[in-house]
């Protein structure tokens, strides 16, 4: 379901479809995520605009445990489960921001942007 939404967003804004690729797998590594570390979660989708620049905005929060070492989850090859460990680091490295907010026993949301080019 997040791979389809996200798709059409990215189609709507204009994204080639190499860009399209980027942010459906950067969308669906954040969900997966939020889905088996935190429970569930929710994904909104919003355009963005910046000064003269149009995009496609993710914000993905769930309400799990949060990410009790940011740095270290961020990094290649950290895994907490049986995943190669290029979840959040390549899921950084596919969209053009990323912030995480997270807080031990009170959930994580990442707030990811693409820029279309």
């Amino acid at each position: 379901m997040v791979r389809h939404a996200v798709r059409s967003a990215s189609v709507a804004a204009g994204f080639s479809i190499i860009d399209q690729t980027r942010v459906i797998t950067a969308a669906s590594e954040l969900a997966r995520n939020a889905y088996v570390h935190g429970g569930g979660g929710n994904l909104t989708i919003h355009s963005a605009r910046d000064e003269g620049r149009t995009g496609l905005r993710l914000t993905i929060s769930d309400h799990g445990p949060g990410i009790p070492d940011l740095a270290a989850a961020l990094t290649d090859g950290y895994s907490t489960g049986v995943g190669l460990g290029h979840g959040l680091g390549g899921a950084r490295r596919l969209m053009d921001e990323f912030e995480v907010r997270t807080e031990p026993g009170a959930g994580t949301t990442i707030i990811t942007t693409r820029w279309r080019r």
